[in-house]
């Protein structure tokens, strides 16, 4: 690590302390970023975090769909982006109006929103659900239900094909995940033959079917301390490895090639001081879209 690096990280951590803020930041943050944060992880556990932190202030380095998040949960508190332009390309794939008319069109049908949706979507929503926890929430639900997932149809079809029972899916996808083949997976499965392969649920049904486990983030961050193997395919945005060989040191983690979010990236530790220093970028939901979005989040939590 560089010196300036260094003398960022110290300069975002002081500045935490003075404006009594916490940093949470996401698994596929720049590695600089990751390291400055109080807590990085999964958007469940940053959700969590948010809702149970005393702290004014959150500092948010992740995207803005997970801001937003944070403020449902947290309305007394000031939730501030580096960088307002990090977005969620699936998440914009989702739009509250679209969902209102998809609802009229399956009258009593629950509406399962993964938590990467804008809070509009979310304040249309039954309940909220992560990629650690969709099946369970689903599965909560009688089998005759009728279920609409939104907005990811590759999280929705392995939830469907794990629960064995058929949803309306909406079609959404993430660039990042969904670019990532089959053939690629199949590529490096004949390089490392020993390797297991882990993959992240926003992937394709035919990379998933290649996979050993199919695992949200903080599940890929669990599962080499539980399987113990040597060598691991990592299917999913490549700044999780960074969290992967700080953890397990001894351990070769292959990613399937550079899958960068560019919108995750657009973090920086220089828009990040400037940001808590200068109050900038700060993400609110109006009051009554914040309540009903609530609504769903806390059925999650739950």
């Amino acid at each position: 690590m560089s010196g300036e690096v260094k003398a960022q990280q110290e300069e975002l951590r002081s500045l935490a302390a003075e404006r009594q803020a916490i940093i949470l930041a996401h698994n596929y943050q720049r590695p600089e970023v990751q390291d400055a944060a109080d807590l990085v992880g999964d958007s469940l556990e940053l959700a969590r975090k948010a809702a149970a932190t005393d702290a004014k202030v959150i500092l948010f380095c992740g995207v803005h769909f997970m801001a937003e998040t944070a403020h449902i949960l947290s309305p007394d508190k000031t939730v501030l982006m580096p960088d307002l332009r990090a977005g969620c390309p699936m998440a914009n794939m989702a739009t509250a109006d679209g969902l209102r008319a998809l609802k009229a069109e399956h009258p009593g049908a629950a509406v399962v929103a993964y938590v990467n949706t804008s809070a509009d979507v979310k304040a249309e929503a039954d309940v909220c659900c992560t990629s650690a926890n969709a099946a369970q929430i689903v599965a909560r639900y009688p089998a005759d239900q009728p279920i609409i997932f939104v907005p990811d149809r590759n999280l929705g079809a392995w939830v469907s094909n794990q629960l064995g029972r058929e949803m309306i899916l909406w079609q959404g996808w993430c660039h990042v995940h969904d670019n990532l083949s089959a053939d690629e997976v199949g590529t490096l499965r004949q390089r490392y033959p020993a390797a297991r392969v882990m993959a992240h649920p926003e992937c394709r049904p035919e990379v998933l079917d290649l996979a050993d486990a199919v695992l949200s983030t903080s599940g890929m961050l669990r599962w080499p301390g539980e399987d113990r193997a040597d060598t691991y395919i990592v299917v999913t945005e490549t700044g999780l490895l960074h969290r992967l060989r700080g953890l397990y040191p001894k351990v070769t983690f292959v990613p399937v090639r550079s899958a960068y979010c560019p919108n995750m990236k657009l973090t920086t530790l220089d828009k990040a001081i400037a940001a808590l220093r200068d109050g900038l970028n700060e993400v609110t939901v109006a009051p009554a879209i914040r309540e009903r979005a609530l609504r769903s989040v806390t059925r999650m939590l739950e």
